[in-house]
């Protein structure tokens, strides 16, 4: 395994095996990418999230059952801190508003060209932001609208460490790549992100990052 394979660990949740077999096809040909799990349902995505925790999931959002959104929302509230990426049909605005506000780090749209899916998810997975092209003036829009509580959050209520660490997340570093910035565990990383996210009152990294480069601005 090389070094930057180990930052691409991926679980597939969505309801079409035969799209999932696909794009596990697609993953396997990258050495950046290594699929560890797949699901066909929003419980089963909680259940492996806890056993596998992966760096990324991509997840579809008309499912039976668990829908896409309650899923972002039981991934969140169980601790999950990693990168969810919907990557699903549906290009409505009210969609892509609820599941950032809910707080995924990207919306891919599966009738991208499947290399730009690909390459889009190897993005995510180093901390970037993966958009469809055509729903970026609809992220950008969601990005821009006042989070409740707001005026609440304050570099302050966070330790010597987060405050490292939300600044690294506002350029865009992985968890891994922060660790590696730090000197310290990814597992440490990941404690501290979970912290300061629940501190912050901030539901992702995406979240995270738009909410320190604004501080910055304010300063």
């Amino acid at each position: 395994m090389t070094e930057n394979s180990s930052i691409g660990t991926i679980l597939m949740v969505d309801d079409h095996p035969v799209f999932r077999r696909g794009l596990s096809q697609l993953f396997s040909l990258d050495n950046d990418l290594k699929v560890v799990g797949e699901a066909d349902s929003g419980y089963d995505a909680v259940g492996l999230v806890t056993e596998l925790d992966p760096d990324l999931v991509t997840l579809d959002l008309n499912m039976d059952g668990m829908n896409g959104l309650e899923t972002i929302r039981a991934l969140r509230d169980s601790g999950y801190t990693g990168r969810i990426i919907m990557l699903t049909v549906s290009d409505q605005d009210d969609d892509v508003v609820e599941a950032i506000r809910l707080g995924v780090d990207g919306y891919l749209l599966k009738d991208m060209d499947p290399d730009d899916i690909v390459e889009s998810i190897k993005q995510a997975a180093v901390g970037k932001m993966a958009i469809s092209p055509k729903l970026t003036q609809t992220l950008a829009g969601a990005l821009r609208q006042p989070a409740p509580h707001s005026d609440q959050r304050t570099l302050s209520s966070l330790t010597a460490r987060e405050k490292e660490i939300i600044k690294l997340i506002a350029k865009g570093l992985s968890n891994k790549l922060i660790a590696r910035e730090l000197d310290i565990s990814d597992g440490t990383v990941k404690v501290h992100v979970k912290h300061l996210l629940k501190k912050l009152n901030l539901r992702s990294r995406v979240e995270a990052a738009v909410w320190m480069v604004n501080e910055d601005k304010e300063v």
